[in-house]
């Protein structure tokens, strides 16, 4: 990787840890995400906290920070591995924000805003499989961890040039989500609507 590269990666990485969902609930004057609910500053947690304005809030954001610096990146002439490595970068940030202790969110949508801009098919199939899982069985997380584990396919579909990278980005989603997988083994995890009636 250049120097110019890796700088931006840094730029990436500093821009991820911006944390919406912390920003907006302190603006709306609500309990900190990260105390509250699934303890998870990401736009599912902030959904039950304060409502669908400011998850959408928190979702446009969180997609805007792993794709914006990405799409810059081609345009700047970037190569394909380094690419990658800003998608990577921005999601670490999103994950493990220097601003706020480490303590992020899980990094679907920054992952989702930054693997996006590679090709229409690729964030159409995402988006697809996500809400496919999602409206059969009900679990957020699940459909992330199957929605991850296949968007390497379709990149390697549409853009492989482009499949290392995104395979780093979504092993680090599938393992951001370990306790998820292991409340969903163990029948634990709750489904979305079921926090809707509570």
């Amino acid at each position: 990787m250049s120097l110019f590269a890796l700088c931006y990666m840094l730029f990436a990485y500093l821009l991820g840890s911006i944390s919406s969902a912390i920003l907006i609930c302190r603006l709306a004057g609500l309990p900190d995400p990260r105390t509250v609910g699934s303890h998870n500053p990401g736009a599912t947690n902030v959904l039950r906290l304060g409502g669908r304005w400011a998850a959408l809030a928190v979702l446009i954001f969180d997609m805007l920070k792993g794709m914006l610096p990405v799409w810059a990146g081609y345009y700047l002439g970037l190569t394909h591995f380094e690419l990658g490595m800003v998608a990577l970068g921005a999601c670490l940030g999103h994950i493990f924000p220097i601003f706020f202790k480490f303590k992020g969110g899980k990094g679907v949508a920054t992952a989702f805003g930054s693997i996006a801009p590679i090709a229409w098919g690729v964030a159409g199939s995402m988006i697809g499989t996500w809400l496919l899982v999602f409206l059969v069985s009900g679990y957020s997380s699940l459909s992330a961890v199957i929605a991850a584990l296949l968007t390497p396919l379709y990149v390697w579909y549409f853009k492989p040039e482009y499949t290392f990278p995104v395979a780093l980005v979504c092993c680090l989603l599938i393992y951001r989500h370990h306790d998820n997988i292991q409340r969903l083994w163990r029948g634990q995890e709750s489904k979305i609507w079921s926090k809707f009636k509570k």
